[in-house]
């Protein structure tokens, strides 16, 4: 079938030139899965997406799609079938009168929060550079400011999306809803490729910036205990999270950085909201109150533990468990934290009590995740089974996970509420019929 090759945007067959590099190129984990498509096609556009999905549909292939390539189990690339990559995609257009922004699903956040910036406005963008917002959207998206705003798939208002069938489709709340509620939380399991997301957009908040304070490792059970203790009570404009690594500003060895991004309307305001930092545990080897600064100076403070040309192996819980219970795991990670820039995330969540009706369905008060993170291939057998270890040991602990660190091929974990997997398999029964779409490489019933 040379003849696709012609209409679509780079197409490569296995074991042709290209094709090793095009495989490559869809995975920002350096150590990429072991997992071999028959074909990869670069869609450039929205019409090669549908052309994509016809030849898969004529020729019976599975699909795996890939936006940004930032899914650390790379759940797109899957033996035989076509790898479709709509990185390509990233066209994004901005109503300011109608607080509304359409997007492409390879746009990376930062890029749409910058473009978001020049006009005033603002959208929960993710905390990693280059994440786009494809796979972002569909799990869910915890982003900057989320803890206000609400989960970044909340402000999705509609997509338009290719059915499995090759037919260009739209979904909303009043057009092919149940679609819409899908692709708000099924993440790599959705049924369809999103060629646009369409958005609400927010008045940028006057004031972000943050406060932080580093700790020696000696101080992980007091850190620990004060975060647990007032994480229900802290402002919903401030993002309280704990970083451990061997790479903290002023320690030597293992340490804790305890960090609160702000945002809000007023230096005063932001002020009040972090004023909670000044009753954290003593001790801290190095204390900023709060001080405003630029989005892309917090960007870069994260992405020093998200460095490029690295191997990742990630895994993740959500729990409500006491700090009792939850301690001497901890302790036994600090133990056996592999070096720098691997780390484990502790990030105070609180749910609300009202969701929209979708299918993100399960989140916790503390989100904990563990990413080993080494650059040669000679530390896989030490470094790759740090974080699954510790997750199965805490797994009774945990309520679920979350779709965006998940490890489902590895470990299979409940990742939304038993309703919403019953209603994501009838959907997908429904609009995705002949089985088109990969689902999650994982799950549990």
């Amino acid at each position: 079938m040379s003849h696709n090759s012609k209409i679509l945007g780079g197409t490569f067959r296995r074991g042709e030139p290209g094709y090793e590099a095009a495989r490559r190129a869809t995975s920002f984990n350096a150590r990429i899965a072991d997992r071999y498509p028959d074909v990869i096609v670069q869609a450039n556009n929205e019409q090669e997406v549908i052309d994509a999905i016809q030849w898969a549909k004529r020729d019976g292939m599975k699909v795996g799609i890939r936006s940004g390539g930032h899914s650390w189990a790379a759940n797109h690339i899957r033996d035989s079938g076509m790898l479709l990559d709509v990185s390509r995609l990233d066209a994004v257009t901005i109503n300011k009168a109608a607080m509304t922004a359409t997007t492409g699903p390879g746009r990376s956040g930062h890029q749409l929060a910058e473009m978001l910036k020049k006009q005033g406005l603002f959208f929960p963008a993710g905390h990693c550079k280059g994440v786009c917002v494809g796979g972002y959207l569909l799990q869910g998206g915890f982003g900057w400011h989320s803890r206000k705003l609400g989960l970044a798939c909340m402000s999705v208002i509609a997509i338009d999306y290719v059915n499995g069938d090759g037919e260009l489709k739209h979904a909303s709340p009043e057009e092919n809803a149940d679609m819409y509620w899908a692709a708000r939380g099924a993440g790599a399991g959705f049924f369809g490729v999103i060629v646009r997301f369409h958005l609400q957009v927010y008045p940028r908040p006057k004031v972000i910036g943050g406060a932080m304070a580093t700790y020696h490792i000696s101080k992980l059970e007091e850190v620990f205990r004060w975060a647990h203790a007032i994480g229900s009570s802290v402002p919903e404009s401030v993002e309280l999270m704990i970083i451990m690594s061997k790479q903290i500003p002023g320690i030597r060895g293992a340490g804790l950085l305890v960090i609160a991004p702000v945002f809000e309307e007023s230096i005063a305001a932001a002020m009040q909201a972090a004023a909670f930092m000044k009753a954290k545990p003593r001790g801290a080897k190095l204390s900023l109150p709060f001080l405003p600064m630029p989005l892309d100076m917090m960007y870069r403070g994260v992405m020093q533990h998200y460095p490029d040309n690295h191997r990742y192996a990630v895994d993740n819980m959500w729990t409500h468990a006491s700090i009792d219970e939850l301690l001497p795991h901890i302790q036994r990670i600090a133990e056996t934290l592999p070096s720098a820039p691997s780390h484990m995330l502790w990030l105070n969540w609180t749910p609300p009590a009202y969701r929209p009706a979708m299918a993100f369905s399960l989140e916790d008060d503390t989100y904990i995740a563990l990413y080993g993170v080494w650059k040669n291939a000679s530390d896989d057998e030490t470094i790759a089974p740090w974080a699954i270890k510790h997750m199965i040991e805490m797994a009774y602990l945990a309520k679920g996970i979350q779709l965006a660190d998940e490890n489902l091929g590895q470990r299979p974990a409940k990742f939304v509420a038993d309703a919403n997997l019953h209603k994501l398999d009838e959907v997908r029964a429904t609009f995705d019929a002949e089985g088109r779409f990969h689902p999650w490489m994982g799950r549990v019933s």
